[in-house]
């Protein structure tokens, strides 16, 4: 099959011929006809997450995808060659950008009816960090205030959206020339980080999602009440996290010092912090179906390219001016 693989970390990558993944009796071989970049691909190839996701080469980048079912392992009971899927691919079954890849059933849902494969493919790993924040993390009920942070980007575009729906009073960090569109998709206040500071403005917020450095981290303690929420995609990972991924007793000690700063400074203004690593789940991602299909939640697609264009558009996304998804698509 062709495919998009690195041979080594900070590898450019290259387009390939690679055997198509062998198919376990609980996984669905799909015929990927698009699959979505996300900023994760780029730091799984420059290899920041060696330590905790420790893959073989060559690897095939890629984390989410829509397609075709072509096979079913024996033990799969909800698909059949023929339906049409979407999924973000499990950690340890990264690869699609690539002809055909390997989804375990439990990541795996139906694509919304009312989207095309390129739209779905845009949706699955920004629209599930947005649900284990927002839903599964901070429990956002009616009439709290959240802000989300780069609300032009991937994630931030469908958490602006699933924060609208539950009711929240949603501000969003973003740059002069998008505020206007950040507002259409349901942000009630909007702060242009080249002429204001955030932290000079926002008060009483209940929840933050933060996906960018350590100083917008940092300055988000200032407007969060106590009892408030702090909850980071971006790092620094906790303590916690190590022991969920079950890591090694000295990597959980390097954790517990690199978010020590953060955690410290959050208690002493009673304020809860965590780190979110998104995970696969096939179930929510059918509650996100859900919304997609009756118009609540909507993909925003940026840029197109072909699979032979997946070095460009890493280096697209790179350069942090998507607006929401950019998206590979496999089968022109």
């Amino acid at each position: 099959m062709k495919a998009f693989f690195i041979e080594r970390y900070k590898d450019t990558g290259r387009i390939g011929q690679l055997p198509p993944p062998e198919v376990g009796g609980d996984e669905v071989l799909i015929q990927v006809h698009a699959a979505s970049i996300n900023v994760l691909d780029s730091k799984i190839r420059s290899g920041e997450f060696k330590l905790v996701l420790p893959y073989a080469f060559p690897l095939v980048l890629g984390n989410d995808l829509a397609g075709v079912v072509v096979r079913a392992g024996a033990n799969v009971r909800h698909f059949k060659p023929g339906d049409e899927v979407y999924a973000r691919a499990q950690e340890a079954r990264i690869g699609t950008f690539a002809e055909l890849a390997c989804v375990k059933e439990e990541a795996l849902a139906l694509k919304p009816e009312n989207l095309d494969m390129v739209q779905a493919a845009s949706l699955p790993l920004v629209s599930l960090t947005a649900w284990q924040v927002l839903v599964q993390t901070a429990k956002l009920k009616k009439g709290q205030k959240v802000l989300i942070h780069a609300g032009s980007g991937g994630v931030g575009t469908v958490a602006i959206q699933l924060a609208k729906h539950l009711g929240a009073f949603v501000a969003t960090t973003t740059s002069t020339r998008n505020i206007e569109w950040v507002k259409a998709l349901g942000a009630d206040l909007v702060i242009d980080y080249t002429q204001q500071n955030f932290e000079n403005v926002l008060q009483d917020y209940d929840v933050v999602l933060n996906s960018l450095g350590s100083g917008v981290l940092a300055n988000s303690l200032k407007v969060l009440k106590p009892g408030g929420q702090l909850i980071s995609i971006s790092g620094p990972p906790t303590p916690l996290f190590a022991q969920e991924q079950r890591l090694s007793w000295g990597l959980t000690q390097v954790m517990r010092l690199l978010s020590y700063g953060i955690r410290s400074k959050a208690r002493k203004r009673a304020i809860d912090y965590s780190f979110v690593f998104m995970r696969a789940n096939g179930s929510q991602l059918r509650e996100i179906t859900g919304l997609v299909e009756s118009g609540v939640i909507k993909p925003v697609v940026d840029r197109t390219f072909t699979l032979e264009s997946t070095a460009e558009a890493l280096a697209y996304v790179d350069k942090g001016r998507a607006k929401g998804k950019v998206v590979i698509s496999v089968i022109q």
